[in-house]
């Protein structure tokens, strides 16, 4: 055994450490005037107020499901009754990722509304600070999750068969996950829209009131819908796709058990390689954080870029060194030799395709960008060529994402 398998609660006491410490810094800052506080505590009961009514409905839902899973679970040998407790376990973690991500940015937007008076370093630095909590606590929790699963189920693999039904169990995770994902964001985008909605008709409405004054009790309701949908609803979705896609590449690494050269580690150095890499991430993430500064005039999507390339590099290097550990440096599989070094530049490849994507999004988004200027340029004639030019733009703005992924796809293989 190596002790690289011993990295992965290293990894979760990591990350929960930094986001206790960075949820502790924000709370400390200056929160602003005595106005400033009433109206985000406001906003902070209600976006409360909305996630104890969700989460009251999604108990009912995780429940039932549970329920079945358990009866599927004994009635059925095609399933497994663990299943249901590591559905829950999942739903739990999606739930509490929503939940911490609310309370961190109901805290960070108005101490971010203040420091940003002072200077732009100070506001990026605590907008920063609270996004980053939600981020790695979407991760930690992840990790935290699936390790916990397979740390109580993993032992009882034997062969290829266990392996199957030990996965069959920890799927439900996913499935948890995807269930509160889905309510989250599709409920909490409709209460965003009809508050949005509701906010702009009172803006037009009613004389002298502006549609973000808050005189207007729908911007009450407006800023706890931003709150809903795009922290917690996000965070949900981002939850489910990232416990999804590792737990996808763990079910293919069950695939090499057996197979000569595979004998580590009870043959799951495949099945374990996904986890181990999440985990690395978080902390090639951390550490990039605290790269990312910005000084009076500077530009914040250079800092955000610099800490991306940091974090970037330090995953690049980490992961060539447990790759080689938990891989063979080379196996057969129907006549055809794969090595290790091939799945390490998969990686490789996979990592730069997203940062290539991250920056083609800015090319055609950012402030001062030509696509952007185009549009810029329409808007003098009128709204309906405004349109037109941005609808033409962001068509063709899929086109370079999709030759991105699909030389990454070609050349990986």
């Amino acid at each position: 055994m190596t002790p690289l398998l011993f990295l992965i609660p290293v990894f979760v006491f990591f990350v929960l450490a930094y986001t206790f410490w960075r949820s502790s810094w924000i709370a400390r800052q200056d929160a602003g005037t005595e106005k400033m506080q009433r109206i985000a505590n406001s906003i902070a009961v209600g976006a409360m107020a909305f996630l104890r009514a969700e989460y009251k409905i999604l108990a009912i839902f995780v429940s039932s499901i549970a329920i079945l899973l358990l009866i599927g679970g004994f009635s059925s040998p095609n399933s497994h009754p663990m299943a249901a407790v590591s559905f829950i376990v999942g739903a739990l973690c999606s739930a509490l990722a929503g939940f911490i991500g609310m309370r961190v940015a109901t805290k960070a937007n108005v101490r971010t509304t203040n420091a940003a008076r002072k200077s732009l370093g100070d506001g990026l630095a605590i907008a920063f600070a609270g996004g980053s909590v939600m981020g790695l606590g979407v991760v930690g929790l992840g990790v935290l999750g699936l390790g916990g699963l397979f740390a109580i189920f993993g032992p009882g693999i034997k062969d290829a068969g266990s392996a199957r039904e030990v996965m069959n169990i920890i799927t439900g995770f996913s499935f948890g996950a995807s269930s509160i994902a889905l309510f989250a964001r599709v409920g909490g985008g409709i209460y965003t829209k009809a508050a949005d909605v509701g906010a702009d008709l009172v803006g037009k409405v009613e004389a002298g009131i502006p549609e973000d004054h808050p005189l207007n009790p729908a911007t009450i309701a407006d800023n706890v819908g931003d709150n809903v949908g795009d922290v917690a609803g996000m965070g949900a979705d981002l939850f489910e796709s990232y416990v999804g896609s590792i737990i996808g590449t763990m079910v293919l690494g069950t695939a090499f058990l057996g197979l000569p050269g595979f004998e580590d580690f009870n043959g799951l150095g495949a099945v374990l390689l996904p986890l181990l890499l999440a985990g690395l991430g978080i902390v090639a993430s951390i550490l990039g954080t605290f790269l990312v500064k910005v000084k009076e005039g500077g530009s914040p999507h250079r800092a955000l870029n610099t800490g991306e390339i940091a974090a970037g590099i330090l995953m690049l290097v980490g992961t060539f060194i447990i790759v080689r550990q938990m891989l063979p440096a080379s196996w057969t599989v129907d006549d055809k030799t794969y090595t290790s070094m091939g799945v390490f530049i998969a990686i490789a490849i996979g990592l730069a395709a997203g940062i290539a994507i991250g920056y083609i999004t800015e090319h055609y988004t950012g402030t001062g960008t030509g696509p952007v200027k185009s549009i810029v340029r329409q808007s003098v004639t009128g709204s309906a060529t405004n349109i037109i030019a941005g609808l033409g733009v962001g068509m063709l703005s899929t086109a370079l994402p999709i030759l991105v992924l699909a030389f990454a796809i070609l050349t990986s293989f």
